[in-house]
């Protein structure tokens, strides 16, 4: 997950140069050791303005100055963790921490820039000591914290970690149902799978137990099993709109047209508001052959959604089905740039 920024080294006029540290009783010690936040408040301007090599220079060069300015690490870790550079971030934090102990947010924000850049074993043991979120972090650490459990393959405290975030029992249905959710996310299918069905064993009737378990067989081309699944969420939970959408799904893929059609239309009477739904409705329509209706449809999605690569791709084969051959191309043509602009730029 982590995205590491180019580190660019900025050497600065003293680079290179010799000097002895001076002991804490030299004349001068103590000037080199203190600051206030007006000497970091030029810094801390030119990152709010994104210009973070240039604040990173002036920290380095202060860093060349007064190599004990208090306060100083804290602010390198911040600005490299604001580049997305975590690993120089983890650096600078750590050494934030050799001055200053308690530096609670410090602790933090080196467990999440451990995370960050790849080493969830390291970042533990600093997010176990300090789990209030610090804005700053632009993260929730308990979640991270959940999730760095899971890479290290300790489901237990991962459990835990999430039922703290949720406040539910440790051992209840719900904090197996997060868990699972949480690491299906995460792509550790086997594990989610036997977490759901472990909140499904404490609580038959629990909301969206069947719902994650449907979603996962759907994605494992497990058709027969989601759609058992999402029946069954449907009888504890009738009203939710996603349901009938992921039912339509499961059974657009055994080509059972007419039923996915009848889902989704209660899909779309429950929540108008996703475009899934209308995209899904479209591409049914028009393997039904009824590419005007499909037109509606998916024109009604690009109206939420004008960015969507797929609604463009599936409007263009139904006005291609129509024959109106310039509007298909048209269409066809802005699904073709979006996409090869989606994989220039990946999430």
């Amino acid at each position: 997950m982590s995205r590491l920024g180019i580190f660019i080294i900025v050497f600065c006029t003293l680079a290179g140069a010799q000097s002895v540290p001076e002991s804490p009783s030299a004349p001068g010690a103590q000037s080199r050791s203190s600051s206030t936040a007006s000497d970091f408040a030029h810094p801390r301007q030119l990152l709010q303005q994104g210009k973070y090599d240039e604040a990173i220079a002036e920290l380095e060069q202060m860093s060349a100055i007064q190599p004990g300015m208090k306060g100083l690490a804290h602010e390198l870790g911040e600005a490299y963790y604001k580049k997305n550079d975590y690993f120089h971030a983890s650096k600078w934090f750590k050494n934030a921490l050799q001055q200053d102990s308690h530096d609670d947010e410090a602790t933090q924000m080196l467990g999440i820039s451990y995370y960050l850049s790849g080493n969830p074993s390291a970042a533990i043991p600093f997010l176990e000591k300090v789990q209030t979120w610090y804005p700053r972090a632009n993260v929730d650490a308990s979640y991270i914290l959940g999730i760095c459990y899971i890479q290290t393959k300790d489901y237990p405290h991962a459990r835990a970690a999430f039922a703290k975030m949720f406040d539910v029992p440790v051992e209840s249905a719900p904090a197996y149902l997060f868990t699972a959710r949480m690491l299906f996310r995460q792509e550790f299918d086997p594990i989610a799978e036997e977490y759901a069905q472990k909140a499904i064993a404490l609580d038959p009737k629990l909301p969206l137990a069947h719902f994650l378990l449907g979603e996962l067989y759907l994605f494992k081309s497990r058709v027969p099993e989601s759609i058992a699944e999402f029946q069954k969420e449907l009888a504890i939970n009738p009203g939710d709109a996603a349901v009938y959408y992921k039912l339509a799904d499961a059974y657009s893929r055994i080509q059972k047209f007419d039923d996915a059609e009848r889902l989704l239309q209660r899909s779309i009477w429950l929540d108008a508001t996703s475009t899934g739904p209308y995209i899904l409705m479209g591409k049914v329509l028009e393997k039904k052959g009824e590419p005007e209706l499909a037109v509606r449809s998916l024109r009604h999605a690009l109206a939420m959604d004008p960015n969507n690569a797929i609604t463009h791709h599936l409007l263009g084969q139904a006005y291609r089905d129509l024959g109106n051959t310039e509007d298909a191309e048209r269409e066809l043509k802005i699904a073709q740039q979006l996409g090869a602009k989606d994989d220039a730029n990946p999430r």
